[in-house]
């Protein structure tokens, strides 16, 4: 491991502070995804401030929605009585993520800025990858790539983002709070993450020392009754084929707000925008989420393995806003 050195940040202008004056530094939050990055050398940060003595709770907004520190354990968010009841998809997609033993570790800030990669990014000794060395190349577009992305991606890169918990962050329209060296800043979080273009190597839209402090979610009355479906090769410590983060609210048999997010398909989490338009306004049925599910797939471009994630992904939309369409007509709404 390449030497480095560690501080302790107290707050977040002490965070920003020695962040400042490290060369190369990085934030450390759990270190799952950072740490072991550092084992592979494929990140050498000369410093690393420690962040996780900073903000871990949950405090209610005044609109009603939530604010959530950033340091807060991933374990300690799924499991917080609030968020289980008003934003059940979040806690779910949270469970279905990684190990307990990472899970008890993670932080909600570390979990949201985990690199985007695949296989080929760790293969430092036998493959191209543009994200770890800009310039090389993708050996992904011409190898194996079952599990990379079909929407959203370049020639440059074809990697998915790996997180469950952010598919579900984009899909309840969250808010992230930032430090950054100009002062205190909010992004909504489906401006965060970017999509590859001609600059993989660049997962975010934030500049160096820029800290996440908090993220905020909105009152969403429909994310109440609301689910997180994960197709995977396996049922634990497997990433995503294809995620759904769904909210549905119906009105005598009308849809009248949903939201919708996809993981495991792009080099970000993914909000399916063209679906919840083609949704609005439609009769809640199989027939109408179908088609909702193929307007959102209609700009896939998948690879030479993973043209069944077209397919898999409607089937999944449409199953998960069936279900949710029948848990709302079981209330009688």
């Amino acid at each position: 491991m390449t030497p480095f050195t560690y501080a302790r940040a107290a707050d977040a202008q002490a965070a920003l502070r020695l962040t400042g004056a490290g060369a190369g530094a990085k934030y450390l939050g759990g270190g799952t995804n950072l740490v072991d990055l550092m084992r592979e050398t494929i990140e050498r940060p000369g410093t690393l401030v420690d962040v996780t003595g900073l903000s871990d709770g949950i405090a209610e907004t005044d609109d009603g929605g939530l604010l959530i520190g950033a340091a807060m354990r991933n374990t300690a968010l799924a499991e917080h009585g609030l968020v289980r009841r008003r934003y059940p998809m979040l806690s779910r997609a949270i469970v279905a993520g990684a190990s307990p033993q990472i899970r008890n570790m993670a932080t909600l800030a570390g979990n949201i800025l985990q690199r985007t990669r695949c296989a080929y990014f760790y293969d430092q000794a036998g493959s191209r990858c543009n994200k770890r060395d800009p310039g090389q190349g993708c050996d992904a577009v011409d190898g194996f790539n079952r599990m990379h992305a079909i929407l959203g991606a370049s020639p440059a890169c074809v990697a998915t983002h790996p997180s469950d918990l952010c598919v579900a962050l984009a899909a309840l329209d969250a808010t992230v709070h930032l430090s950054t060296a100009d002062g205190e800043r909010r992004l909504p979080f489906a401006e965060l993450h970017r999509l590859p273009g001609d600059e993989p190597e660049r997962d975010t839209a934030l500049e160096p020392g820029d800290l996440i402090i908090a993220v905020e979610l909105p009152a969403l009355p429909l994310a109440a009754r609301s689910v997180y479906r994960k197709v995977r090769d396996r049922s634990s410590y497997a990433f995503a084929l294809v995620s759904v983060a769904a909210a549905l609210a119906v009105e005598n048999g009308i849809v009248t707000d949903v939201r919708l997010a996809l993981g495991g398909v792009a080099h970000k989490p993914w909000r399916a925008l063209r679906a919840e338009r083609a949704l609005l306004g439609q009769p809640a049925t199989e027939a109408a989420f179908r088609a909702a599910a193929a307007a959102e797939l209609a700009g896939a471009e998948p690879l030479r393995d993973n043209a069944f994630k077209v397919e898999l992904a409607q089937r999944t939309i449409a199953a998960v806003l069936g279900e949710l369409a029948g848990e709302l007509a079981g209330d009688g709404t």
